[in-house]
């Protein structure tokens, strides 16, 4: 989401008045309402934090373990705008978790840069390591950061600048090799102040102590990129894009596990549905205001397609215009596109594990608040043997109202299985509250955390710790890095 729309200033005590009357927000913080045809209440009510950071169910409790403007261990500063993060285990460690954190920045805004606008500094430190540096002499302050998070005494034991000189890290995915991809969600370049274009995805190691030399992965396309998912299994990389007619991407690599190899990127395409717009916006399908759209049609929650993959040229797209392209040739347009998420569930006795990915959608559906769409790979996915048994896509949840989920984001699967989701509302309206959510395999959702902060911003980044202990979020601004730790173990034989 582009930043310039994105800060507003609100009235933080009307938060508690929300969607009916209930009690002071400082005792009781359920301002939020559960679906009436798939909602439950997993946790019960949320109680009001006192130190005004993050509401959370009884049982449970969160430290703040970062903060933008922290001194790190490299000696930099902790950049602003903490997004997307994947947590990794820590090699002979299992007391320890590695964090790759993104920072959503772009050099043209207020931004607390890494290097306190040192340009002695930055230059001593980062070397050739930087993919750009913007007209000020700076690097390009988008990038990564790494931090060591000790379990035993929850604390950070040691934090540096992992990547460099890239723009609006927005989210990105963990890889099961022991590495995070970063993407940037921008399409900048010379005509903005840039030295270089951006629009690519970078891999950070996760246990590289040192700045990354920053090196872009052009066959995985340039283009408004959100998030990634790699499927486990065969490595495949789906890929999301934050753009109001966005495609559905994955890139099918030449050689598993090794993403700088090249490969080939294609988008989704529903069968019997040419460029289908997914979107459900009344004004797509009923023309009102004259938009009509011919290749927009109603979607039910549940209803399922299948599908097939869209070979995509001239992926690096000098002119920006990649989307474009695919939907014109028959690919499947999303509204906006974001937090993106594969799980791999145990199959019955004597059947393979199944296989899914989910994706969100921030601002589709009919009320615009949101869609969760759920692809599930063929059998033989990325084969030429696909038609056997096609890929199905369906659309797992799409909110109708403001109380039980808005702007989903970043998504993540926990350890006992529910989908958690980040909300990124930035709503002008005063009684505009980010929660996270959580939805169950049947598709059931509930609530999870209320932001309380005066801020309002958005939840990011969030995954779980490797030994499933800790939930780790971000708060974007004014930027904090949070762990929860509770009765997580409680749901795993929960199924709802």
């Amino acid at each position: 989401m582009v930043i310039s729309r994105r800060h507003f200033m609100r009235n933080a005590s009307a938060a508690a008045l929300a969607f009916g009357s209930l009690r002071t927000i400082t005792t009781q913080a359920q301002v939020y309402a559960v679906d009436p045809q798939r909602g439950i209440d997993r946790f019960g009510q949320l109680y009001g934090d006192p130190a005004g950071i993050l509401n959370l169910p009884a049982g449970f409790k969160y430290t703040v373990i970062s903060r933008s403007g922290d001194r790190m261990s490299d000696g930099l500063i902790t950049p602003g705008a903490p997004d997307g993060m994947a947590a990794f285990p820590l090699a002979g460690d299992p007391t320890k978790t590695l964090l790759v954190r993104n920072h959503e920045l772009d050099s043209m805004g207020e931004e607390i840069d890494a290097f306190e606008g040192n340009k002695d500094l930055a230059r001593k430190h980062v070397g050739s390591h930087s993919y750009d540096y913007f007209n000020n002499g700076l690097p390009v302050n988008g990038g990564t950061t790494t931090l060591l998070y000790n379990h035993a005494n929850g604390r950070v034991e040691r934090t540096h600048l992992s990547l460099i000189g890239t723009t609006r890290n927005c989210a990105g995915g963990a890889t099961p090799w022991g590495s995070w991809l970063t993407c940037e969600e921008s399409l900048v370049g010379k005509e903005q102040g840039f030295g270089k274009e951006h629009g690519y995805v970078f891999e950070v190691p996760a246990m590289q102590k040192t700045l990354v030399e920053a090196q872009p992965l052009k066959d995985m396309g340039r283009f408004v990129h959100e998030a990634a998912a790699v499927d486990s299994t065969n490595g495949i990389v789906y890929l999301t894009e934050d753009y109001d007619r966005s495609l559905f991407y994955r890139f099918i690599p030449n050689q598993a596990g090794e993403l700088s190899a090249g490969g080939r990127l294609q988008a989704l395409v529903i069968k019997g549905w040419r460029s289908a717009n997914t979107r459900n916006f009344v004004e797509d399908i009923d023309g009102a205001n004259g938009k009509k759209d011919p290749t927009a049609k109603a979607v039910a929650i549940s209803q399922r397609f299948e599908c097939e993959w869209l070979d995509l040229d001239d992926v690096t797209s000098p002119d920006g215009d990649l989307s474009l392209r695919g939907a014109a040739n028959g690919a499947a347009i999303f509204s906006r596109c974001e937090g993106i998420a594969f799980a791999l569930r145990d199959g019955a006795q004597h059947e393979a594990a199944q296989r899914e990915i989910f994706f969100a959608a921030t601002d589709g559906g009919a009320h615009k608040l949101g869609q969760i769409w759920r692809y599930q790979p063929s059998p033989f996915e990325g084969t030429s043997r696909e038609k056997e048994s096609p890929a199905k896509l369906e659309l797992f949840y799409e909110s109708s109202h403001r109380a039980h989920l808005e702007s989903c984001d970043n998504i993540t699967v926990a350890p006992w299985g529910d989908l958690i989701v980040c909300e990124d509302s930035y709503s002008a309206d005063p009684t505009t509250v980010n929660y996270m959510r959580g939805i169950t395999p049947a598709g059931k959702i509930y609530t999870l955390a209320m932001n309380a902060h005066p801020d309002k911003g958005e939840f990011c980044g969030a995954c779980f710790s490797p030994d499933g202990t800790t939930l780790f979020v971000n708060i974007q601004r004014p930027g904090m890095t949070i762990a929860i730790t509770g009765p997580w173990g409680n749901l795993r034989n929960k199924a709802v």
